[in-house]
This record gives C-alpha cells, sequence and structure tokens, in this order.
C-alpha cells in the first residue's frame, strides 16, 4: 500500500531502512559530529559536582522541547519553580518541569537497563502525568496548522505497534555496524512515525534521544541541549521527518540531526566552560571578600540552585538553618545573589549564572 496521509501507515516499513543511510556526506557529518560530543563529553567532566549541570542545562532543554509543542513557559518560571513541589507554577511550567523529571530519572534507569519501549512508556507517563499506555485507539491525525489539511495518519492497533517497537528497540541496540549517531537519526524518525502515544510523542522522542547517547556511551550525562537547534529551525524538522515518509528521503533527515547533534554540542561545550568560570570566580571573590563564610560547597549550591532557599544550604550540610539565612543576606550584601520576596519565603537568586544561561 502506498503512503497516503489520511489512512494509517500500518505499512511504515520496519528498520534497518532499505535506503543506503551511510552516504559520503553523512559519514563526513557524523565525524564531525562525534568529534564536538567527544569534547561536550570532556567538559563535562571539568565541573567535580555534576548537580550544577544535571540542575541546568536539561531545564533549557525541557523549554525549548516543550516550545516546540507550543507550551510556552520562561526560563525565570522554570528555575524559580524547580526544587519546589510546584503547585503555584503555572500549567505550561509544570508540564515542562515534568519533561526535565523524565530525563533524569530516565538517566538513573539506564544504570539498570538500556533504552526500551518501556523506557519510552515511562518517559511519556511522566512527562503528561497520567498513567497511559501503548495506545489502542486510533492515532490522532497529524494537521497541518496553517492550512488545516491532514498531513501523517500514524499505524492502528496496539499489537501492530508494539512489533514495530520491537523492531525499532533491536535496531537500535543490535545495528553495531551502523554509527550510533546515524542510528540515533533513524530512531528518532521511526519513533515518532509509530506515534505509540495519544499525545506526548515529540517530547517522549527527544527525551530518548539523550538517553541514547548516554546509554551508548558518548555522554556521561545527558546536557546537550538539541532542542535549541529543533526550536530554531522547526519548519525543517518537521518537512524532513515528513520527507522521509513521502520520499524515503533519509539523507537530509540524517544530516539534519547530525548539524543539530554538532552545533548543540558546541553551544553546550561553550556555556559549560562559562559555568566552569563563573563557578571558579564566585568561589574566590567569596574566599577573598567573605572568608568567614566561605566554603566551595557554598559556592556550588548557589550554582546547583540559581534560585537558592535557605532550605537548600541546610540539606546541602552546609550550615543549619539560622546561620544559613545570615549566609545568603551576606552574599546578597557582597552583590553576589539578589533577594525577591515568593510568598513566605525568600529566594536568593544567581543573577550572572542565570543571565549565562537565557543568553540564546
Amino acid at each position: 500500500m502506498t503512503f497516503k496521509a489520511d489512512r494509517p501507515y500500518n505499512d511504515l516499513p520496519p528498520l534497518p531502512p532499505k535506503e543506503d543511510v551511510e552516504t559520503k556526506r553523512v559519514l563526513k557529518a557524523c565525524i564531525a559530529a562525534r568529534a564536538a560530543l567527544a569534547e561536550l563529553k570532556v567538559s563535562g567532566q571539568l565541573i567535580p559536582n555534576q548537580a550544577v549541570l544535571i540542575n541546568s542545562i536539561p531545564l533549557l532543554e525541557a523549554q525549548a522541547s516543550s516550545e516546540i509543542e507550543n507550551i510556552v513557559t520562561t526560563t525565570d518560571q522554570l528555575f524559580r519553580f524547580a526544587n519546589e513541589a510546584g503547585n503555584l507554577a503555572d500549567a505550561a511550567t509544570k508540564e515542562a518541569l515534568r519533561y526535565r523529571t523524565a530525563l533524569n530519572q530516565g538517566f538513573r534507569t539506564l544504570k539498570e537497563r538500556p533504552v526500551t519501549t518501556s523506557t519510552a512508556v515511562a518517559v511519556c507517563r511522566t512527562i503528561k502525568g497520567v498513567e497511559l499506555d501503548i495506545r489502542s485507539t486510533p492515532g490522532t491525525a497529524l494537521i497541518n496548522q496553517a492550512t488545516g489539511a491532514v498531513v501523517y495518519t500514524p499505524p492502528e492497533g496496539q499489537d501492530l505497534l508494539r512489533d514495530k517497537l520491537a523492531n525499532w528497540e533491536r535496531y537500535i541496540h543490535e545495528a553495531e555496524d551502523i554509527d550510533p549517531l546515524i542510528r540515533l537519526a533513524v530512531m528518532h524518525y521511526q519513533f515518532e512515525a509509530i506515534h505509540p502515544f495519544v499525545d506526548g510523542n515529540g517530547r517522549t522522542g527527544r527525551v530518548l534521544n539523550l538517553l541514547y547517547l548516554v546509554d551508548k556511551g558518548l555522554l556521561d550525562i545527558p546536557v546537550l541541549y538539541l532542542s535549541r537547534y529543533i526550536i530554531r529551525n522547526k519548519g525543517a524538522y518537521y518537512d524532513r521527518l515528513l520527507a522521509v515518509t513521502t520520499e524515503g528521503a533519509w539523507e537530509s533527515w540524517i544530516l539534519y540531526m547530525l548539524d543539530a547533534v554538532t552545533e548543540t554540542a558546541g553551544w553546550s561545550t561553550a556555556r559549560i566552560r562559562a559555568i566552569r568560570d563563573l563557578l571558579d570566580q564566585t568561589a574566590e571573590r567569596l574566599r577573598q571578600n567573605l572568608p568567614k563564610i566561605y566554603s566551595r560547597e557554598l559556592a556550588e549550591v548557589i550554582f546547583v540552585n540559581p534560585y537558592c532557599r535557605i532550605g537548600d544550604l541546610v540539606s546541602s550540610g552546609i550550615a543549619k538553618r539560622q546561620a544559613a539565612s545570615v549566609y545568603l543576606k551576606t552574599l546578597v550584601e557582597n552583590g553576589l545573589l539578589q533577594e525577591v520576596k515568593a510568598g513566605r519565603e525568600n529566594l536568593y537568586i544567581n543573577p550572572a549564572l542565570l543571565a549565562l544561561l537565557t543568553e540564546r
């Protein structure tokens, strides 16, 4: 059966693709992407306290990935509510924070098992905040927002979807003759084409991308800000995905994903180095100007939590509550933090770090 946009694409071809996915252009782009990722992996090791990175770049990724699906929040809102129960946050911020949670939980489960269909289910459940499973109802047709025309109708039938996901899973782990970065592009297309959930497929697929890079040893922690590239090239993202379905245009899609990896790895590397330099400068300023309260741990905690609370210092073992309050107010007086009222408590903001993170 040939592809028809308004009919369920039950004949979605299994992996591996019949087309050549290792063209000369792809292999050349793959070398550049691998080099950029290797540099990112090394730069991530420059900050001994990995929580500094895990609490920052994945939040930016969560914001951009959610924005691709028109769920819009601000970096300020995300960091403000990142370590709070989230009850005061607006709906879009809560949903973006669930993306961050899904990424972190998925990262932790990699110690027990590789990326699988069950990983995808767990990720999507966390993102959506509901106990969903592989859909058994007909899939929602994907509509062109500008014209209202149906552009794609995913396959239907839970058994069929599970078969296609089993094939997807085998390919990403068993096609060892294909470079993992090329497999990354292929796996992302196939997952989006299967469209296994009623909602949340795009964000789930983008979390799986980062988990896969860690799973294959290309990153130590999921700090590649991949959605930054996609949000800036959103039209091409959807056009090239669809072109694989309609024309078998694998090369242009894989090149798009490799370019995304190369560019965002470079951005992430530069940002991590800037965070490290700012952390070192802050620690040195503390040591020289405030020797009575100085500790490396105090410098780090205001980077792990750009919106810091008294409780963050207490839980880190830096000081008891009264002393922690004095420490934070002293940092405000010395221009390292800004104090803002938030309901019944005070938040202590690290403006230099936030400026660094929000600079696109």
